[in-house]
């Protein structure tokens, strides 16, 4: 059985003021909500608000004056971009060997259900694509699983691959604002199905690789869970030690 992610909850905190001063409902130079406030909103202790207000200050959004309180400062210049692995899978569906195994209306597995904040066996609508590379063979069996009110209206119950990529896509049709993505990367034993589709052989494992991506106003909007073969893979970073 997968053991469910909960982001901690000073995780959260920040990832919820980092979106809205980047959506500007905290301005440059505005002061942000007291730290009572903030334990109350977010149901919390005083500990775990004042850790995550640290995080922000450490990292260049706000600045602490003393007396007075935390005051924002524009968002950093040095701000983080997406890794190239991410952009790679949230941002294209037409590229390279890229087939729709299916596309269906599900109740919510628990995995999805909890990155996506709902309940399980929720309905949701699930697009799984497998992706191959030539001297390779298959690299990435993908599951996109978004709330069926949000798949209204546009090309997510579709069988063809999307061009823009599902981002852009609701992006553009729902007038949505995305603003940071959560990535939690895990092993497991390959499915029965995973071993067919991705062709690998009885007792192999997989790598999991779970994006939870959030709205500006930082509720979860869709979730793309990822398997693939440890051995077609290689995952590398950047990003500084400031």
């Amino acid at each position: 059985m997968p053991i469910e992610f909960v982001p901690p909850k000073y995780i959260v905190i920040v990832n919820a003021l980092q979106a809205r001063i980047e959506d500007g409902t905290y301005p440059s130079g505005s002061m942000l909500p007291s730290e009572t406030a903030l334990m109350t909103e977010f149901k919390t202790s005083r500990p775990t608000v004042v850790r995550s207000l640290e995080i922000l200050r450490q990292d260049g959004w706000i600045d602490t004056q003393q007396g007075k309180g935390r005051f924002v400062r524009s968002k950093p210049a040095d701000s983080r971009g997406m890794p190239a692995r991410a952009a790679s899978l949230l941002t294209t569906e037409a590229a390279g060997r890229v087939r729709i195994v299916d596309v269906a209306e599900v109740p919510a597995p628990p995995r999805a259900a909890s990155a996506l904040d709902i309940r399980e066996g929720a309905p949701v609508v699930v697009r799984r694509r497998l992706v191959s590379v030539d001297g390779l063979g298959p690299v990435e069996l993908g599951s996109v699983y978004v709330p069926v009110d949000l798949a209204e209206g546009t090309l997510v119950r579709s069988s063809a691959p999307l061009q823009e990529g599902l981002l852009q896509h609701l992006a553009t049709r729902k007038a949505l604002r995305f603003g940071h993505a959560t990535e939690r990367i895990s092993a497991r034993p390959a499915t029965d199905e995973e071993r067919e589709l991705l062709d690998v052989d009885p007792g192999e494992w997989v790598l999991t690789i779970l994006f939870s991506v959030h709205t500006n106003e930082g509720l979860p909007a869709f979730v793309l869970d990822v398997a693939v073969p440890p051995d077609r893979h290689e995952f590398e970073d950047s990003f500084p030690v400031t």
